[in-house]
């Protein structure tokens, strides 16, 4: 049986592999217990794709399955127009383009592909300021598509136990910096009264 790692894993793993761990360990909880409002803010944003309400014109795929069984991994779209090749993922804000959500987008560009859809744009869409940004597709950009099938290849056999952080920046900004039984940060003090 062939196992599928997610799509998204990928912005996560980029930011910290222990990231991608702690979801899975946390993740049936009550998102408000990790999340923090950036997170709730993104999740509040896509909910018209969820629900297929962004548009009803039938040349526009949201939020659809996606599979690659060249990299295994799986996700859902954000939007796809089928007449214009054009891949779009919506952010609800971008202040910078991480290589983690280029990944994402390169993930999702070869599983519509591998599916039969001719992908010719992609891009990502900010919701906060209404602004596009057009990116190369994989084919267009060997090298951060070479990152990003090296990337991929260390995730899919990422041993948690192995791993020593290595930024106390990032552990900072972390959502599980809480939780983490190795944080190079200070954990926050979120007690009640």
């Amino acid at each position: 049986m062939e196992l599928y790692l997610k799509i998204t894993y990928l912005n996560d793993f980029v930011f910290c592999p222990l990231s991608i761990y702690y979801h899975q360990l946390y993740g049936a909880l009550d998102e408000r217990l990790y999340y923090g409002s950036s997170q709730l803010d993104g999740k509040a944003a896509h909910e018209a794709i969820d629900a297929h309400r962004y548009s009803n014109h039938k040349s526009i795929l949201q939020g659809i399955d996606v599979y690659s069984d060249e990299y295994n991994l799986c996700g859902k779209i954000d939007i796809f127009d089928t007449e214009k090749g054009l891949l779009t993922e919506r952010k609800k804000h971008i202040e910078t383009i991480y290589d983690g959500y280029i990944f994402q987008l390169y993930a999702q560009c070869v599983g519509l592909r591998e599916m039969g859809y001719d992908v010719r744009q992609i891009r990502f869409y900010s919701s906060d300021d209404n602004k596009v940004y057009p990116q190369k597709l994989p084919e267009e950009n060997p090298e951060l598509f070479r990152k990003f099938k090296e990337t991929n290849g260390r995730m899919q056999f990422f041993e948690p136990a192995a791993y020593i952080p290595s930024s106390a920046a990032k552990c900072r900004r972390c959502i599980y910096n809480d939780f983490c039984d190795r944080p190079l940060a200070p954990k926050a003090y979120r007690g009640g009264s």
